[in-house]
């Protein structure tokens, strides 16, 4: 647990002595401590600073739900916590104006927090059919390019040869309302595939995108102005990472195939990546 303001200024140590946990600041000018507290959590999972620098948040083990805000100087300025006696928080994400704090959890949901009471303002839920007739679905299809007769040679050009074996993939828009594709997690094992896993705002406030594990081929993009679902693309494969442009609303998601996904408010598309081979 180590974490750096993001304008390099002071830097946060979790750390764990006498089975207690513990979080030390220093300054990073001069490396002296600034504080040294004790937290409130059974065994302290992870530390993110907000991205202004002046709250500290803290979240626990997935054993125990808690998520604790501490002020730079030490002070607990709140704690939360959603249910109990399940497993809790999985991911959680600072929106870029440090005003909001989305926290993913195992139950599928993912709670916005406010940054002036600390309490929860809404709950988003990943359900497995989308009913809203406002909410866009768009489903990525292959299809197998057609080549015409008279440009097969024996043996085929390079270029004729790899567009037969390529295969195209499009977006289309589904019609409302659709199943996603979602997996049952095992209940009996460690690290269940469910629940949100990544969570990430985009730069300019806007947007939320996020996963859920047990949906796993779906991308949930929420508009944060009007706290509703705004898009949900399906893809053909598990989706393995997404990340905002970092200068305009704009998300890049790869599914681990030879394509990289976009999408934008005015739409989405599937860019081939070439390889060699």
């Amino acid at each position: 647990g180590v974490a750096f303001t993001r304008d390099g200024r002071y830097i946060a140590v979790a750390e764990r002595r006498d089975c207690k946990d513990f979080i030390s600041i220093f300054v990073c000018s001069n490396w002296q401590l600034l504080r040294h507290f004790d937290t409130e959590t059974q065994d302290l999972f992870g530390i993110e600073w907000a991205p202004n620098g002046c709250v500290l948040a803290v979240w626990d083990t997935c054993l125990e739900y808690k998520i604790l805000l501490y002020s730079l100087d030490g002070r607990l300025l709140s704690a939360y916590q959603a249910y109990e006696w399940s497993l809790g928080i999985k991911s959680i994400a600072w929106s870029p104006s440090s005003q909001f704090l989305a926290v993913g959890s195992y139950d599928e949901k993912v709670r916005i927090l406010n940054h002036v009471t600390w309490k929860k303002i809404t709950e988003f839920e990943h359900p497995v059919t989308i009913t809203n007739k406002r909410t866009i679905v768009y489903k990525e299809v292959e299809k197998s390019p057609s080549v015409e007769k008279e440009r097969l040679s024996f043996p085929p050009t390079r270029a004729v040869a790899s567009s037969l074996f390529s295969t195209q993939s499009k977006y289309e828009v589904s019609q409302v309302p659709v199943s996603l594709q979602h997996i049952k997690p095992v209940a009996d094992r460690a690290n269940p595939k469910m629940g949100i896993g990544m969570l990430a705002f985009s730069p300019d406030n806007c947007f939320l995108a996020t996963k859920n594990d047990n949906i796993p081929n779906a991308v949930w993009i929420w508009d944060i102005q009007k706290m509703k679902l705004f898009v949900v693309l399906e893809q053909l494969s598990g989706v393995q990472s997404f990340q905002w442009d970092p200068k305009q609303p704009r998300l890049a998601v790869c599914t681990g195939t030879s394509r990289v996904y976009l999408w934008s408010p005015a739409g989405c598309v599937a860019v081939q990546v070439p390889v060699e081979g």
